[in-house]
């Protein structure tokens, strides 16, 4: 597994377009990756506004090695070389460690206009975005020992320029503890519920 770091320029252009338009910035991203990906590859990427500097980070979580030479081409738009650096994480049951996970807490109701498709609907109250997280726990092999839910966002745009989406995603902190490291290390290489391609999903992990 692979982590790189992307340092961005807020004054140039595209990116400017691309925070406005996510899917155009994952599409951008995705072109350091084969054009048809490997079995079972799944690459996840956090974007970091600095509030205070407005300085721009971008975490890319992927299998295979990037090559991000389409973007050191680019004149000003990265502020520093991309850090790319090989993960080989060694997890274990019972094991604890600090979380970040950016987002998109949704519930699947019918409509009464069509009641036989299913909706995403965002969840909006702390305790319930909390208990989805500890339910996605259950699911993917970890426990959730401490968390708070932080910097909101609202996204509005288009998927490859398609009909008009609508993205509530928040910002998950705190500690959890590995039930069963195999789910983990799945759930950890597919992403943490829907949106990823929005830059949801990537769960980063520190020692306690």
């Amino acid at each position: 597994m692979f982590l790189s770091q992307l340092r961005l320029n807020p004054q140039h252009r595209q990116v400017q377009r691309e925070l406005a338009d996510r899917y155009q910035l994952h599409r951008t991203l995705m072109f350091a990756f084969l054009e048809i990906l490997p079995p079972n590859e799944r690459v996840l990427h956090r974007v970091g506004v600095n509030p205070h500097s407005g300085q721009i980070a971008i975490l890319v979580q992927s299998q295979s090695r990037p090559d991000w030479s389409h973007l050191t081409s680019k004149p000003h738009y990265l502020l520093t070389i991309p850090s790319v650096k090989s993960l080989n994480l060694s997890l274990n049951e019972r094991q604890e460690l600090r979380f970040r996970l950016r987002a998109n807490p949704t519930i699947k109701t019918r409509s009464n206009r069509h009641p036989q498709k299913k909706t995403r609907v965002p969840i909006v109250h702390a305790e319930k975005q909390m208990a989805w997280l500890e339910r996605k726990g259950e699911q993917h092999g970890f426990g959730i020992l401490h968390q708070r839910v932080s910097h909101p966002e609202t996204y509005r745009g288009r998927k490859n320029g398609g009909s008009p989406i609508q993205l509530f995603t928040i910002q998950f902190d705190g500690v959890l503890r590995v039930t069963d490291a195999e789910a983990f290390k799945v759930a950890l290489s597919a992403g943490i519920g829907p949106a990823k391609s929005f830059g949801c999903g990537l769960l980063s992990l520190a020692p306690r």
